[in-house]
């Protein structure tokens, strides 16, 4: 689930939007009502606006005068909602949202709770959108009742936290949760651009990219010398100091990675195909096929895996869900099931494997192949794919455990 959250100035046009009585929105008969608080009975946007400056003229202006929130759950969660399941979302969203206390660097308080519930706001259901992906838009009164103001710093970590534990507390799968599966695929395109350029060349990286699907958003300093950039796929940002090993897809570093890419070591060629490729050839494992139980191995147990908004059940050996269980101890690792579940999904090739060494400590070309090696075992795979699991995504020991 995403939540965005802003304050904004321009309140009579976003009410407007969120009502469907904007010119702009070409189906407002699939938007509707949630819920109303503290207001008249359903006032239309001018009425809304109306009342929300009534309570501000009693205390004081504000320039950004209403909040607005938009929040978003995977449509597979939400199939069978009625209204009354979309005001009880809501509520526990902003429940969430008023409790919380944005704390900075310096432990001094940046943000205090909030109170919309105390405030003036209404919710309503968009269903229109192109994707089809039912959503929520809310606009709330900048101060409550009592005159108090609803601090707006950092209202987008506000909102994003509160969405990640509406979500923890469902069972549903979190943005965090998406975006860690996605970053193994953004490394993934970002190599594969950078291995097919002839020349290095930042507009050919991010054209190519673009034509991937990206946005990419690029930060120059005063003097116009880029200096970092980020990449946007669908709702989700990827800054580039997050991705690649050892930051090598930053803008200072990309130029040696591309070098280390392109410029790789001569192989030898036997009967016109290259000898690299016979090995890989004779050493990599036939795929298995794990989404189907087979009935001559009795340890197969299901293992349910909700991956790009879709749920895949596979069946692997016992053993091997102990292993990562033991190698990511909900006990003393707070991100247990998000790596358990990576590991399972390279286990069974549903993702592409980061390369690990297989050894316990060696190195060498043959221990970094990002495939099943024939000779690996269940366990020895398992492991290896556990090793990549942890690179990739880190692994969070709890506060005041050690293992």
């Amino acid at each position: 689930m995403i939540a965005k959250a802003k304050a904004i100035s321009h309140g009579i046009n976003d009410l407007r939007y969120i009502t469907g009585e904007s010119q702009h929105k070409k189906h407002p008969e699939k938007i509707y009502r949630v819920l109303d608080n503290l207001l008249s009975s359903e006032p239309d946007a001018m009425g809304i606006l109306n009342s929300m400056q009534l309570t501000l003229s009693q205390y004081r202006s504000i320039k950004n005068s209403v909040i607005r929130i938009e929040l978003s759950p995977s449509p597979e969660h939400t199939q069978f909602y009625d209204i009354e399941d979309w005001q009880k979302l809501w509520q526990e969203f902003a429940e969430e949202f008023d409790k919380q206390v944005i704390i900075g660097k310096n432990g001094k308080v940046r943000s205090c709770p909030t109170n919309l519930a105390g405030s003036k706001y209404s919710v309503w259901l968009h269903t229109e959108s192109k994707g089809e992906v039912p959503h929520l838009h809310a606009a709330i009164c900048r101060l409550d009742e009592d005159g108090n103001i609803n601090n707006d710093h950092n209202i987008h970590l506000r909102a994003q936290r509160a969405a990640e534990r509406v979500a923890k507390k469902r069972g549903w799968t979190t943005a965090a949760q998406i975006r860690n599966w996605n970053i193994p695929q953004v490394n993934w395109d970002c190599m594969e651009v950078l291995k097919a350029m002839p020349s290095w060349s930042w507009d050919e990286y991010k054209s190519a990219l673009i034509r991937k699907g990206y946005t990419v958003h690029e930060r120059e300093d005063k003097k116009g010398i880029l200096r970092g950039y980020a990449l946007v796929h669908g709702n989700t940002k990827y800054k580039a100091s997050e991705l690649g090993v050892g930051r090598n897809l930053m803008v200072s570093k990309l130029p040696a990675t591309w070098e280390k890419l392109y410029h790789q070591p001569a192989i030898a060629i036997r009967n016109n195909t290259p000898l690299e490729v016979q090995q890989i050839a004779e050493h990599k494992a036939a795929p298995i096929d794990y989404t189907q139980y087979r009935p001559d191995h009795s340890d197969m147990i299901p293992y349910t895996l909700t991956h790009k908004d879709k749920e895949h059940k596979f069946y692997i050996p016992e053993k091997v869900l102990d292993c990562f269980n033991d190698e990511f101890n909900y006990r003393f690792v707070s991100n247990s099931h998000e790596l358990a579940d990576m590991a399972v999904a390279i286990f069974v090739g549903l993702l592409d494997t980061p390369n690990v060494a297989t050894g316990g400590g060696g190195g060498g070309s043959q221990s970094e192949l990002p495939w099943r090696d024939k000779d690996e075992d269940d366990l020895q795979w398992a492991r290896r794919c556990a090793r990549a699991a942890s690179r990739s995504l880190g692994k969070k020991t709890i506060i005041g455990l050690k293992r």
